[in-house]
């Protein structure tokens, strides 16, 4: 609005447009009446046979918003029903007021009456007062830009979404959209916005661009319940949670080893519920479980693990037994020819969860340099490692490769920034990758194929009974190892050969002791290992421990698959 200068009233009708074109949408109910009244008014006056035709074009028009949402974009229901309603209103008005006029009573009363109560919905839609936001924040955008430090930039598209709205920015030349990361605080201040509510991430079409996101609510608020397994088979993508706009994270665990980071109380342990309640639902997959607390974590899901390591003896001894799993299918393959080990209930995967990896490190002599070895060769014969734990420094991993081997990682809440490229791998955090910002349990961010963008996700939320539930329903299809597997490391026993006959061993000496004497006194073919057991009396785990330890001090040989003996020098043979 172009006035002259030095005037009051000027100053007034300057004033009130301004504010008439600011608060437009507002007061589009008003305006909308105002040029109903008008358009009445004149076809009133030239053409008041045309009533008829007014009506028939209202029922149609009607009919078209309230089934297709058509001319005025409605997606939603409860929208096109509020369209149509209005639209009815407006149309049967106007056939009215042309036929006998605007001005007649009860026509005016009845156009502010109705034009009010249309009002009321229009003012509370959240859709509305958003898109009014966007505009605001649009023209508004030059001024914030300059004074975050990214002069230049401009908004070259926005949409509102049911969280709040979205926009894609042009960057100045040499700008990218790790630079919008640096100063996401400074444009949340310039939005007025709260804390935490932008969101940045690159087009990936263009260097030069990125994608703000705007949310006026936070939709992970409040906890997402778990709905069931999403998958039958281990060759399929799980289903952690949900991303913030509402669509599943979807990962596979089938050839690729995992790391789940994260501070005390992020939801660790509940990111591991959800996949273990997956993987339970396939009997194509075999379960081991590591729980250093004791089987805090893990135990409830005992049923459906074919292994539960609560020791550091036990857990370095089932990582070695998973490293025999991988020798024994890579030489059955290598008989038959086959380049991959497919799952099925016949031959399964094998997946290995480990709760708090740092204190098997620490714990478990040996078990960094097995889990090294299960994660470089396990890709091909369908055996993962699953490793959970706060800060996976490289010391805190073993010092070996484990760590670069972990395709799937998931970021929870970190105390720290820089934890998030421990977490995630390095340059993540500048990138965009703020998992310091996560503000509740369950909150994470997923760098795995497929999932390339710091998007924030929520994972499902299982509680006690969800656990218990899932376990009692999966046990039953749990399978067992296949043959080459279970052959290698000693057949499998009945329920009733486990337990070892008191009468058979000799309380005078000690298990070692007994194990060397019997490893000593072998036959040729060797001792099997649940013979051992039965001689000993001590368990498969602490047998196989033991055993590994003689093997690597030469003092024990391996004869055949289940099989061992001392080795030659230690050999006490019979007489003659």
């Amino acid at each position: 609005m172009i006035v002259a200068d030095g005037g009051v009233l000027d100053d007034v009708v300057s004033t009130i447009g301004r504010l008439l074109f600011r608060y437009r949408s507002e007061l589009a109910p008003f305006t909308s009446s105002v040029m109903l009244f008008l358009a009445a008014a004149v076809i009133h006056v030239k053409h008041p046979a045309w009533w008829p035709y007014i009506a028939g074009a209202t029922v149609v028009l009607v009919v078209v918003v309230v089934t297709t949402g058509i001319p005025f974009r409605l997606d939603r229901r409860s929208e096109r029903v509020y369209g149509g309603a209005a639209s009815a209103f407006a149309g049967f008005w106007l056939a009215a007021a042309t036929r006998v006029g605007p001005w007649q009573d009860p026509m005016p009363t009845t156009l502010g009456v109705c034009a009010l109560v249309a009002a009321l919905p229009w003012w509370t839609h959240r859709r509305r007062r958003m898109r009014v936001a966007v505009d605001r924040s649009i023209r508004a955008w030059p001024d914030v830009a300059d004074a975050v430090g990214l002069p230049g930039s401009r908004i070259l598209s926005a949409v509102v979404d049911f969280w709040g709205w979205r926009a894609r920015i042009s960057l100045r030349p040499g700008q990218t959209a790790a630079d919008v990361v640096a100063h996401i605080p400074a444009i949340e201040s310039g939005l007025g916005t709260r804390a935490g509510a932008v969101r940045v991430e690159a087009d990936p079409a263009h260097a030069g661009r990125c994608i703000v996101q705007v949310l006026a609510t936070d939709p992970h608020a409040k906890p997402v319940p778990w709905s069931g397994p999403s998958v039958r088979s281990v060759s399929d993508l799980i289903t952690l949670g949900v991303f913030e706009d509402g669509s599943p994270v979807q990962v596979s665990v089938l050839r690729r080893n995992g790391l789940v980071g994260g501070v005390v109380g992020s939801g660790k342990s509940g990111v591991l519920n959800v996949i273990l309640a997956n993987l339970a639902a396939c009997p194509d997959v075999v379960l081991w479980g590591i729980d250093l607390k004791g089987g805090m974590e893990l135990r409830p899901w005992a049923s459906c693990l074919d292994r539960l390591a609560t020791t550091p003896a036990e857990a370095a001894a089932m990582l070695r037994d998973a490293v025999r799993v991988v020798e024994a299918r890579a030489q059955a393959m290598g008989h038959g020819f086959a380049r991959v080990w497919e799952p099925s209930p016949e031959n399964p995967a094998l997946v290995i969860v480990v709760d708090e990896y740092a204190e098997l490190v620490e714990n478990a002599p040996g078990a960094a340099e097995a889990a090294d070895s299960l994660a470089r060769r396990g890709r091909a014969v369908a055996a993962t490692l699953l490793a959970a734990t706060q800060r996976p420094t490289q010391q805190a991993m073993g010092n070996g490769a484990v760590r670069s081997q972990m395709d799937v990682r998931i970021c929870l809440r970190v105390r720290e920034r820089r934890d998030a490229d421990l977490i995630l791998g390095q340059g993540m955090l500048a990138a965009g990758w703020l998992a310091h910002t996560l503000d509740a349990p369950g909150k994470f961010l997923i760098s795995a194929e497929g999932h390339d963008q710091p998007k924030r996700a929520r994972a499902y939320l299982l509680i006690d009974d969800d656990v218990r539930r899932e376990a009692a329903r999966c046990a039953p299809i749990r399978p067992s190892l296949d043959g080459p597997s279970a052959n290698d490391l000693g057949a499998p026993l009945d329920d009733a050969s486990e337990v070892v006959d008191a009468e058979l061993v000799d309380e005078s000496t000690d298990p070692e002791s007994t194990l060397w004497a019997a490893l000593s006194e072998s036959p040729d073919e060797g001792h099997s290992v649940p013979e051992l057991m039965m001689i000993t009396g001590m368990g498969r785990t602490w047998i196989y421990d033991r055993l590994q330890n003689h093997a690597n001090a030469n003092r024990a040989v391996q004869v055949s698959r289940g099989r061992w003996r001392a080795t030659e020098p230690n050999r006490q043979h019979p007489a003659a």
